[in-house]
């Protein structure tokens, strides 16, 4: 009875020390990029401004960077629908990293690894009512690993612009020197 227990015991240690290192490994079927819950970001009407958007791609990943250096690979993008109040100015893709992968050890990929942000330039129309307003849109990506690609997918982006009154009483250049 003892040694049986102690069978058991042992097994489970085993068990249990496979999952754990089996947490490093990459998931094929899990999410292989994400975005941290953007602020919403406050916005003068008729003024442009910027909108941080943070990506994660998980460990053990990578993704081809909005610029990849051949034609035949799945670009990062990130495509937005606004509301018709606010106008997507430019979307500013980070530069990418070089890298070598087994699967192709004599070409450099360009490819966004870990955390990277997209710069989303917002500009509301000068005459839209002050209120807050949602942008909703996908980033379209392809994860690989150093073994294989997987098919692409698209990562749901939304976030909120308040737009507020311009602030009056500013002094107008020259004015008071």
């Amino acid at each position: 009875m003892r040694a049986r227990t102690r069978s058991l015991w042992v097994s489970a240690l085993v068990l249990s020390s496979v999952l754990a290192g089996s947490q490093d490994l990459p998931r094929a079927r899990g999410a292989s990029v994400t975005l941290e819950p953007p602020e919403t970001i406050s916005i003068e009407r008729g003024r442009p401004g910027t909108v941080g958007l943070q990506f994660r791609v998980a460990r053990g990943f990578h993704i081809n960077s909005n610029r990849p250096r051949q034609e035949y690979l799945k670009k990062t993008e990130l495509r937005l629908d606004p509301p018709q109040e606010l106008a997507i100015a430019k979307i500013d893709y980070p530069e990418g990293q070089d890298q070598s992968f087994p699967f192709a050890a004599d070409e450099k990929l360009n490819v966004y690894t870990g955390d990277f942000s997209i710069a989303v330039v917002v500009r509301p129309l000068k005459t839209v009512s002050p209120a807050k307003y949602p942008v909703h849109g996908v980033l379209k990506y392809q994860a690989c690993d150093n073994a294989a690609c997987y098919p692409p997918k698209e990562l749901a982006v939304a976030f909120e612009v308040n737009v507020t009154k311009a602030q009056s009483g500013m002094t107008k250049p020259g004015a008071g020197n």
